[in-house]
Order: C-alpha cells, then sequence, then structure tokens
C-alpha cells in the first residue's frame, strides 16, 4: 500500500514539475514577444523544452517573426523611394515653375502682340511639361504599389506601335528626323495591358529625343527560343557620348546620362517602362552597339 502511494506521489511530483517548467516557458515566451512588439530587434524566440508543442510553437513564432521584418523592410524601402522621388522631382518642378511666373510678368508688361503670343506659346510648353513630370510621378507611385494591377488583355502590338510612331511623325519632323522602321507584315499578339505598351513606347522614344542624336530605329520581329515564340521590339538611337552611359544603371531611377540636357526630364521614363514591361511578363535589357543606344523587349508571342 505504500508503495503504490509513494509511486503516485512521485509521479505527481514529476507532473507538478513539468507542469511548472511548461508554465514557466509560457510566461518567458510571452515575454520575450512583449518586447519585440514594442521593439525592433533582430532577436529570435527562444525556448528550453520541445514537449507539449513548446518547440513547434517557437519555430512558427520565429517564422512570423522573420516575415514581419522582411515586410518592413520591404515597406521601409518603398518609402523612402517614394520619398526621394518627391524630393528629386520638386526639385525638378521648380524649374518651370519658375520660368513660368517670370513669363508671366513679361507678358504683363509686354505691349507688343507678338512678344505676348510668343510668351503664352512658352507657357504653355511648360504647363505641359509639368503635367508630364506629375503624370510620371503618379504612374512610378501606382506601380510601386505591390497592389496595384494591370488589366491584361490580348494587344496587337503592330497596330499599338504603328500608332505610337505616327503620332511622333510631326516632332520627327519638326526636328529634322526620318525614322528607320522594320515592322514585320505578320500580325502579332501579346498578352498585355494598351495603355500600359503605349507608355512603354513613348517613354523609350521620348528618351531618344531627350538624349539621342538625329537618328532613330524602331524593329518589331517574331523569333523562336526554345520552341517559343517570342515578340521581340527594339528602339535604337544615335548617342553623342555612348560611353558616358552607364547601361548597368539606365533602367534606375533618376538616372540622367546628361543632365545638363534633361532639364524637362524627371528621369523615372526608362524606370516606369521596366515595371510596365515587367508587369506585363516580358523582359527588358538595354545595351551599347556602336555609336546606338538600344532598349530591346521581348515578351511571349499569342496565337
Amino acid at each position: 500500500m505504500y508503495i503504490v502511494i509513494g509511486i503516485l506521489a512521485g509521479i505527481i511530483l514529476i507532473q507538478t514539475y513539468i507542469l511548472w517548467k511548461f508554465q514557466r516557458q509560457v510566461k518567458d515566451i510571452c515575454r520575450q514577444l512583449a518586447f519585440l512588439i514594442h521593439n525592433e530587434s533582430n532577436m529570435i524566440i527562444t525556448h528550453e523544452i520541445d514537449s507539449g508543442g513548446i518547440g513547434e510553437l517557437s519555430e512558427l513564432l520565429n517564422e512570423f517573426l522573420a516575415l514581419r521584418r522582411k515586410e518592413r523592410k520591404e515597406y521601409l524601402e518603398k518609402e523612402k523611394i517614394i520619398a526621394d522621388t518627391y524630393t528629386n522631382l520638386s526639385h525638378d518642378i521648380r524649374t518651370p515653375l519658375t520660368s513660368l511666373d517670370g513669363y508671366f510678368q513679361l507678358m504683363e508688361t509686354s505691349e507688343s502682340p507678338d512678344d505676348q503670343r510668343r510668351y503664352m506659346r512658352i507657357i504653355q510648353e511648360r504647363i505641359e511639361s509639368l503635367k508630364e513630370m506629375l503624370e510620371e510621378l503618379f504612374t512610378f507611385t501606382k506601380l510601386k504599389n505591390d497592389s496595384y494591377q494591370l488589366e491584361m488583355s490580348r494587344c496587337c502590338i503592330n497596330r499599338i506601335l504603328k500608332e505610337m510612331i505616327f503620332s511622333y511623325y510631326e516632332e520627327w519632323m519638326q526636328l529634322g528626323i526620318m525614322p528607320e522602321i522594320e515592322i514585320t507584315e505578320e500580325l502579332l499578339y501579346l498578352e498585355g495591358n494598351e495603355q500600359g505598351l503605349r507608355r512603354v513606347i513613348q517613354n523609350i522614344i521620348k528618351n531618344g529625343l531627350d538624349h539621342g542624336e538625329k537618328r532613330i530605329r524602331i524593329q518589331l520581329h517574331k523569333q523562336i527560343v526554345d520552341r517559343r515564340a517570342q515578340v521581340v521590339f527594339r528602339i535604337s538611337n544615335r548617342v553623342k557620348n555612348p560611353e558616358n552611359i552607364d547601361i548597368s544603371q539606365v533602367f534606375e531611377r533618376f538616372y540622367k546620362a546628361d543632365a545638363a540636357r534633361s532639364k524637362t526630364s524627371t528621369g523615372l521614363g526608362l524606370s516606369i517602362a521596366k515595371e510596365l514591361v515587367i508587369r506585363m511578363n516580358g523582359e527588358i535589357e538595354a545595351r551599347i552597339e556602336g555609336d546606338e543606344f538600344c532598349v530591346e523587349m521581348r515578351f511571349p508571342c499569342e496565337t
């Protein structure tokens, strides 16, 4: 009888010790979590026992904390990118705003109708420049938001490209540029966003107008890679000093190979183009070929 009582008492003592150890471990984990809630730290949840699900709980909590740190780091990086974008763009906007104020004053004091019309034309150009800058900022901010989704549909890239080329015809003629155009007769389709594709082409052509010489070449064709059809289109323009272009940086925001010739540019154009191409499941790269700066895009071809 006494032996049985002794065994039972021993079991009770062991269970009491285990329960005390378990409660102590839970309180310790709660203490560690409370610290991490109120402090930014890379510490992990530690535990002394693995039984009773404590080990599994600690591992899951550490995975959650690691994910939370990663998300916070990405959030802070995006917040810094957007803050830097606003700071840089506010500096770029200041120049046309100052110019606008000056031309308004000149127009008010001028008595010559010809001068007034000239000042008004310049003012309109500056306003258009500001509108383009603000539109680029708006687009860039949207693309940095993970929740933003492009509406995708089947697009005929031949038609879109030809329409965009035609829209620049008058500007090219004024600058004495005769574009070299090589577009396949075969109609090529891709899964994309029509407005996004127009924006990509527009930004690349505008980059050529801002930085290039009087030559631009636009090519569109289909190629087969690993038995898969790809839509490939390339826009190249001659540049004066190709050695000054850092190919590794051209798609970075605010990069300007020649800032002196880009006073009306935000430096976001090619960065926006890259973001849009990636969101449409495409690839984009830039390279120097002789005296030409070339941007090439590839998309899966839809049948």
